[in-house]
């Protein structure tokens, strides 16, 4: 009817026109009446909306596979750029990338996938091009239907359903541009439907590199670096490429794991139970036996588990609980179960929050600490702490609430699995004695040091180990002495007490509180030390000595103990001359003696390197981290970045439940103090070792460009072993690196039963996320070095 009425030539109606129109008419009336007799036949009229809903239902799940969500900024995220780019800069990288993305897929591989199933996302990704949506790159994401691959090496890829969330918070942050607002709102509404148990939560990405087009963003200088390593290492790209891609059965008999046989059996430390070494050890009068003893060739051998181990307790319910079966030691149960260390309940060990000093409760002794010197102001003026002897580190567990951070040591088996009983219940702890060595940390980190009837004799040998404490101790810090020498009038305790006395004297330490604690019945002396150099300079002897000028106080890896006093700094560009900001704003400003004239790590000046890190750390923290690597970060606590710098990551995670080991390579510039000066801590190590921990430490590993490197120095086999040993069962592992060597580990975990939860690349550089399982093999192998003829003690 309507095209009869307006038919027109000429603006003119002809007669011709009536008689076309009529017949026309009829022709539409019959077929009205025809389709009225089909549909009144029919159980119902469709619904309009259905196939357009379904059409977009699945064009969401498809887009959620594919990460289309996540845009480009999120490929960014996995780039070590100095989060200060130019708004154009990204701009263009995005406009690019999604420009070129049909070249890629054009490109990629075909997957071992079923035609329908091709066929299906083809039709999907076109229904998505039509609308704008950005893909990443060539990747290939499909979607598990089914349940969960009963082995973690299965290469079905599944559907990470935490992207819904990381693209609403992306899109909040304004960094996902306006040509992909419609899926996010799609993504967005699915967002509860999606959240589900984390097990549930896995991305897998096809194991087709996937190299993104786009404008390559400014990466730091230190990436560079490593970028022209990886090419003079050129000759092992084929063979790790062609690993990436095998079959799993090829994998698994490819790399061939073992249960190591050891005399310590689930609590193997490498370097700390070499008794092959101990053996020819001519004194252990100086307790060279708790000292570090690395095997030449470091264990590739995988740690056993204890009978009955089950998946840790989340914090804070782990610092009064821990299962009995992860830990099980009833040693300091039955010698310190009477001081509140810690007790047998059924299937649990508790601790109720007491000490050998402090029985009735760690945080009224913390808060009598303060209270005889205000100026330790917990959590703004002192904010890290050294805790020596820590035994089940309740003392540092505790702290937590008052904003501090405290470094707890013991030695291993000294008092039975007191280190692991804390590093279990959450809270951090070190393998260490204070024997013949300095201890693994830079000179003026401390804020506080702390030792409550730690068992160190700090009175003998000239006071060697309460030198290296003053080297430790940040001028104007505190050291708190909770001992029966304090407050007892035992003739041993009192010549221990003059001794004291006299050596603090001559250290030029002052003795700042002498208190007794009533409800628990001991005796706290507080000494501070000097802030300036005009004690050492009156003194009547000069004994300890000054140490010489060319004695370097950060020099702490395997160097011997230097008797002597290292001089307060005077100078204010220099490290220790001046107390930090209080906390929380160290954390985020630059030391004050960072220079500009001096070239930071990355290679710009000092001050804007430590931000430009910082804000790196913070956007690839928030952006890509938090909801998109598969991660429940309600389940983590124990935290360990392996390649630190200057803290940037475990910054970014402030806001979270966590804690962070930061691990500054020997081999790496010494950032350490900077780490220690903005209210964190670490430590330094040589990974080509084992690291000073008991198995099953950490919840989530961090490595930065840190397996590439070992590759280079030692036992990259070696380094992966050591990596399941400090893992839990569940555990998370994050590796950026290259992305050769990125499928080389790819290939390794499969072997390893562990789940790829994440699995990215682009540029020649990759990130991975996986996930530690229960499994360990049946074949065993036997450490000889480790197998000791005596019962261990």
């Amino acid at each position: 009817m309507a095209l009869g009425k307006y038919s027109r030539v000429d603006g003119k109606k002809t007669s011709s026109s009536y008689w076309s129109t009529a017949i026309i008419l009829v022709f539409v009336a019959l077929c009205l009446v025809g389709v009225w007799m089909i549909t009144s036949s029919s159980l119902g009229p469709p619904q309009s909306g259905d196939l357009q809903d379904n059409r977009d239902e699945f064009k969401d799940q498809v887009t959620d596979m594919r990460q289309a969500p996540i845009g480009n900024d999120y490929v960014q995220q996995f780039e070590d750029n100095n989060g200060d780019l130019s708004e154009d800069a990204t701009k263009n990288d995005q406009s690019q990338s999604g420009n070129n993305d049909s070249q890629d897929r054009s490109t990629q591989n075909p997957a071992e996938d079923n035609q329908e199933e091709k066929a299906a996302e083809e039709s999907a990704e076109n229904d998505l091009q039509s609308e704008n949506t950005p893909k990443i790159g060539n990747e290939s994401l499909k979607e598990d239907e089914g349940s969960k691959p009963e082995k973690a090496n299965d290469v079905q890829p599944k559907q990470n359903q935490d992207f819904s969330s990381s693209n609403s918070k992306t899109t909040e942050e304004g960094s996902i541009k306006d040509n992909k607002s419609n899926t996010d709102e799609n993504i967005s509404e699915g967002k509860d439907q999606n959240n589900v148990d984390e097990k549930t939560t896995e991305v897998k990405v096809d194991e087709t590199k996937v190299q993104s087009p786009g404008a390559q963003p400014e990466l730091l200088n230190e990436t560079n670096i490593q970028n022209s390593l990886l090419t003079q290492a050129k000759e092992t790209n084929n063979e790790k490429e062609q690993g990436s891609t095998e079959s799993n059965n090829v994998v698994q008999s490819k790399y061939k794991w073992k249960r190591c046989n050891v005399t310590s059996g689930s609590d193997y430390i490498p370097c700390l139970d070499n008794y092959e070494a101990i053996k020819h050890l001519k004194t252990t009068k100086h307790y060279e036996h708790r000292e570090r003893h690395c095997p030449e060739d470091p264990p590739t051998c995988l740690v056993s588990l204890p009978e009955g181990y089950k998946k840790s307790i989340d914090w804070p319910t782990s610092r009064e609980k821990i299962w009995y079966n992860n830990v099980p030691h009833t040693k300091l149960a039955e010698v310190k179960g009477h001081q509140n260390w810690v007790k047998m309940s059924g299937d649990y060990l508790t601790f109720p929050g007491g000490g050998t000093q402090f029985k009735n409760g760690a945080l009224h002794y913390i808060d009598f600490i303060q209270q005889s010197v205000p100026d330790i102001a917990w959590g703004r003026q002192s904010r890290v702490v050294l805790d020596v002897g820590c035994g089940v580190a309740s003392f540092g567990g505790f702290l937590f609430e008052r904003d501090v951070i405290t470094m707890s040591l013991a030695p291993k088996d000294e008092h039975e699995a007191q280190v692991q009983f804390a590093l279990e219940r959450g809270i951090p702890a070190l393998s260490a004695v204070m024997g013949t060595k300095r201890l693994p940390f830079p000179a003026r980190a401390f804020d506080v040091v702390h030792c409550a009837r730690c068992r160190v004799p700090w009175h003998i040998e000239g006071g060697k180990l309460l030198l290296e404490l003053n080297r430790l101790l940040r001028p104007g810090g505190y050291f708190v002495w909770s001992a029966t020498p304090v407050y007892e009038k035992l003739e041993e305790d009192v010549q221990i007490w003059e001794a004291m006395k006299k050596l603090t004297n001559a250290m030029c330490w002052e003795l700042v509180s002498k208190t007794k604690d009533r409800l628990n019945g001991v005796g706290i002396a507080i000494y501070q030390k000097p802030s300036s150099n005009e004690c050492y300079e009156q003194r009547s002897e000069p004994e300890p000595a000054l140490c010489y000028d060319s004695d370097d106080p950060n020099a702490a890896w395997n160097v011997p103990f230097q008797p002597c006093i290292n001089k307060v700094p005077v100078d204010a560009t220099v490290q220790g001359s001046q107390w930090p900001q209080r906390w929380p704003a160290r954390l985020t400003k630059p030391p004050y003696w960072l220079l500009s004239s001096q070239i930071g790590f990355y290679g710009k000046p000092e001050p804007e390197d430590f931000t430009a890190d910082f804000e790196h750390w913070k956007s690839d923290v928030s952006m890509s981290y938090i909801s998109g690597m598969g991660i429940n970060w309600s389940s983590v606590r124990n935290v360990m970045d392996m390649r630190a710098v200057y803290g940037g990551f475990a910054a970014a995670l402030r806001d979270l439940n966590v804690w962070v080991m930061n691990v500054v390579p020997i081999d790496s510039p010494d950032t350490l103090p900077i780490i220690y000066e903005r209210g964190l801590f670490g430590i330094y190590h040589d990974w080509c070792e084992s690291f000073s921990t008991y198995p099953r430490s950490y919840d989530l590993l961090h490595a930065d460009h840190i397996f590439s490197r070992i590759k280079k120095k030692c036992n990259l086999m070696a380094l992966v072993a050591e990596a399941d040993r400090i893992l839990r069962p569940y555990g998370k592992l994050i590796v950026r690196d290259h992305d050769d060597v990125i499928s080389e580990l790819e290939s390794i975990f499969k072997s390893m039963r562990w789940d790829i939860r994440f699995a990215f690349s682009k540029d020649k550089e990759g990130i991975l996320s996986v996930q530690k399982g229960m499994w360990r093999p049946t074949e065993v192998e036997t450490v000889t070095y480790a197998i000791s003829n005596k019962p261990l003690n």
